[in-house]
């Protein structure tokens, strides 16, 4: 006699705010998890860039070099090192510890918009309103980029390192492979202004964002159209877009307040996460596990939310109206 399977249960998304960290820098332009999600970094519109326990959602270091607001960032493999980026037209990469300069590139015609390291963090790629990918040389004495990729017709909005695959979005509605090793460059046209892309975990697929408000799946290798998700609001910001950490989900902010969750492989709506009233401008899903933070356009707080209720043992309250307010 044979039982019927259990049905599989439904993956969970991060829908319970767990805490709001007020950052203090103005207007919080970007928010980014680190490799291991044990940090996160918050790029201010007062030139700073922040770095934060994520578990106990205190600062830990606050990076200041910058002439003009941070647009992106990101950390090293190794946690030892960050780049960020910046509308003063430079590149800087810090030494976390000491919070020192290390080095600030220059080069770019007009603000940087876009940063990250290659996997190694030998490498610092950085695209522009410009126009321009610049590489950098993390170990070179030499402040000249290694090489400079100007297929782009606009300004570039977004990029993405993938092992020796570099992905880029720009204003001109195209998305660019390059694949290093090979020397090969795959353009697929979108017929929209880019505002962000992003490499599936598998690296089978490639997920873009575009002022169209449509998020496009499509197929690495062809270039064909996978998926499209519709129901948000994107049309004069540039906002992000992201997969879930086992690509279940797909993610991206709306001019509407709201955080707006897709099921990859049906395309249906599955949540729509009230964020705020304001443009929510960044998000960033945890590497491995269901928790995500969120920036509103023009706030100062970062939402970090988590799949599951915290709720108080003794009492059996939940906790989240208190945490929401710092109050632990």
């Amino acid at each position: 006699m044979s039982f019927p399977q259990p049905k599989p249960e439904v993956p969970q998304l991060p829908q319970n705010l767990l805490r709001t960290i007020d950052c203090q820098q103005g207007a919080v332009r970007a928010v980014r998890f680190n490799a291991d999600g044990n940090y996160l970094l918050s790029c201010g519109s007062d030139k700073s860039l922040k770095l934060w326990s994520v578990s106990r959602g205190t600062l830990l270091k606050t990076y200041s070099g910058h002439g003009y607001e941070v647009l992106d960032a990101d950390g090293s493999y190794d946690n030892s090192q960050l780049c960020s980026c910046s509308s003063d037209k430079t590149v800087i990469l810090w030494d976390v510890a000491t919070g020192q300069v290390t080095r600030k590139l220059r080069g770019h015609a007009g603000k940087v918009n876009c940063v990250q390291f290659n996997e190694e963090a030998t490498v610092i790629l950085s695209g522009s309103i410009d126009g321009t990918v610049r590489c950098w040389d993390t170990r070179s004495r030499k402040f000249d980029p290694i090489q400079i990729l100007d297929e782009a017709q606009d300004g570039v909005s977004s990029l993405k390192v993938s092992e020796h695959e570099l992905l880029t979005g720009s204003v001109d509605g195209r998305v660019r492979r390059y694949d290093l090793r090979m020397g090969q460059l795959h353009v697929d046209f979108i017929n929209s202004p880019i505002t962000c892309v992003c490499f599936s975990a598998d690296g089978q697929c490639t997920l873009t964002s575009s002022l169209d408000s449509t998020v496009r799946l499509l197929d690495k290798s062809t270039g064909e159209m996978l998926g499209e998700y519709t129901g948000h609001k994107m049309k004069g910001y540039k906002l992000d877009c992201c997969l879930s950490s086992k690509d279940t989900h797909v993610l991206s902010c709306s001019e509407d307040g709201h955080v707006y969750c897709w099921d990859l492989v049906e395309g249906s709506l599955m949540l729509k996460l009230p964020v705020g009233k304001a443009v929510v401008q960044s998000l960033s899903f945890h590497p491995s596990e269901t928790r995500l933070l969120t920036a509103m356009e023009g706030r100062s707080g970062i939402g970090f939310w988590l799949r599951e209720m915290v709720v108080c043992l003794k009492c059996d309250v939940p906790l989240l109206p208190w945490l929401k307010y710092g109050i632990n």
